[in-house]
C-alpha cells in the first residue's frame, strides 16, 4: 500500500518543524512520482529541528519509516540494498553441488523432472541454451511419485526459492 505523504499530522506542544517536515515529505513524493531520485539514505539521514508546536515526533517517524520502505521497494534492483550480484560461475557450480534427500516411503518430487530442469538452468547460465528466469523457477513444477526415486519435496522447494533469488541478482 502506497504511503500517503500528505497525511495529517498531529502537532504537539515541542514537535519536529513543521516546514522541514512537509519539505521532505514532499521531496518524498516528486521521488515516488518519478522526480528527482531520493535514496533511503538521504531521507535517514535527515534530521529536524525541535519547535513549540510543531509535529508530534513519533507519528513523523512512523510516517517517514514507512518512506523508506516505499523508497526501497521502488528502487531500482540493482540498487536494493543487500543485494549483492551473483557470479554466474558460482551459482553453475552450486546448482551442481545440490543434493536432495530421497522421499523414502512419502510422496517426492520425481528425481528425473528436477534434475532435467537444473541442467536446463545450467545451460541457461553457460549460454547454450535460453536463460531460465527467476519466474520460471517459481513456476516450475514436477511430477510426483509414490514408490520410486523421488526428492525431498520441502527441500526442493526450498533451494528453488533460493535460486530465485538468486538469479534476480544475476
Amino acid at each position: 500500500m502506497p504511503v500517503r505523504t500528505g497525511a495529517r499530522l498531529p502537532v504537539a506542544l515541542r514537535g519536529y518543524d513543521r516546514d522541514q517536515v512537509d519539505g521532505l515529505l514532499e521531496r518524498i513524493a516528486r521521488a515516488l512520482n518519478g522526480g528527482a531520485a531520493l535514496s533511503p539514505d538521504e531521507v535517514r539521514a535527515t534530521r529536524f529541528d525541535i519547535v513549540l508546536r510543531g509535529y508530534e515526533q513519533k507519528a513523523v517517524d512512523d510516517l517517514v519509516r514507512e518512506c523508506i520502505r516505499e523508497l526501497q521497494a521502488a528502487a531500482p534492483r540493482t540498487v536494493r540494498p543487500g543485494r549483492s550480484r551473483v557470479h554466474p560461475g558460482w551459482l553453475i557450480s552450486w546448482i551442481q553441488n545440490a543434493r536432495f534427500s530421497g522421499a523414502g516411503m512419502r510422496p517426492g518430487y520425481d528425481v528425473r523432472d528436477v534434475d532435467v530442469f537444473l541442467d536446463r538452468v545450467v545451460a541457461g547460465l553457460r549460454g547454450v541454451a535460453p536463460p531460465v528466469t527467476a519466474r520460471d523457477v517459481r513456476e516450475s513444477a514436477f511430477r510426483v511419485v509414490r514408490l520410486g526415486p523421488g526428492y525431498d519435496e520441502q527441500e526442493v522447494d526450498r533451494f528453488l526459492v533460493q535460486l530465485a533469488g538468486a538469479l534476480e541478482r544475476r
